[in-house]
């Protein structure tokens, strides 16, 4: 069993890869720090792989999964993704267009070529790391929340389409909150809650997935976070998102 996982050089990428080292798995670790790669492939032996590539370009997401396609590759993990934090007329447009080859071109497309591959097999997992974001609009993150809301609309689509065809092929969108990892930092944002361990949230997006779970969402406080969405009106929802996203700057 052989697992891709892109984002594979830090945080729940990582963690994810160490998961399913434990349970039996092959790992192809994907990302742009070979050097990152490398300190990990160490630490897992025989089991791992890597492959540097920056899937924020479309021509390196083609090339990899060409590379990868005699590779027996069961599993897919799209989990390279960043955030911004910011009003939109603020916030660098650069930065946003590369956020959204990442967070959803990069998606989309590796989902769609595995995909076909898993089909053909008739088995196989597809992995997409959204975020609990994925459910709501997000002021001061608006480019980051819209990522997460086409990855999570993606993934649920494809789940349905699945299960009409009888598809033993299993597809899920992990759907956390804050996570301690590099994510902040990078989006130069403060936690406003304690955030999850991104073992424990690794563990429960492998549990989930090999589960054949749609939704995966890794604390109580976000499952419930989901459950309010529905039951307020989507302005009032949208400004206490506001108000939560202005504590983090």
């Amino acid at each position: 069993m052989r697992a891709v996982i892109t984002g594979a050089s830090s945080g729940i990428g990582r963690d994810i890869a160490r998961a399913l080292v434990c349970r039996g798995w092959d790992v192809i670790l994907v990302a742009r720090r070979a050097d990152r790669l490398l300190e990990l492939k160490k630490e897992l032996g025989t089991h791992a792989s890597c492959v540097r590539c920056d899937v924020s370009h479309l021509e390196e997401c083609l090339k990899l999964h060409e590379v990868l396609q005699q590779a027996d590759v069961e599993m897919l993990v799209n989990c390279a993704g960043f955030g911004l934090c910011g009003y939109f007329t603020e916030t660098s447009l650069e930065r946003e267009l590369e956020m959204i080859d990442t967070n959803i071109r990069a998606v989309h497309v590796l989902t769609k070529l595995f995909l076909q591959d898993f089909m053909l097999k008739n088995k196989g997992y597809i992995l997409n790391v959204a975020s609990i974001a994925g459910f709501f609009s997000g002021p001061m993150m608006a480019t980051y929340y819209a990522t997460k809301n086409y990855v999570v609309s993606m993934t649920g689509a494809i789940y349905e389409e699945l299960r009409r065809r009888g598809s033993s092929v299993k597809i899920s969108a992990l759907c956390p909150g804050p996570v301690d990892t590099e994510f902040h930092q990078v989006a130069h944002v403060r936690f406003s809650s304690a955030p999850l361990d991104s073992q424990t949230v690794a563990t429960a997006a492998v549990d989930g997935l090999l589960a054949g779970k749609l939704f995966i969402i890794p604390s109580v406080k976000m499952k419930t976070l989901k459950v309010i969405k529905r039951l307020l009106p989507d302005k009032t929802i949208t400004h206490f998102c506001y108000t939560f996203q202005k504590k983090k700057r």
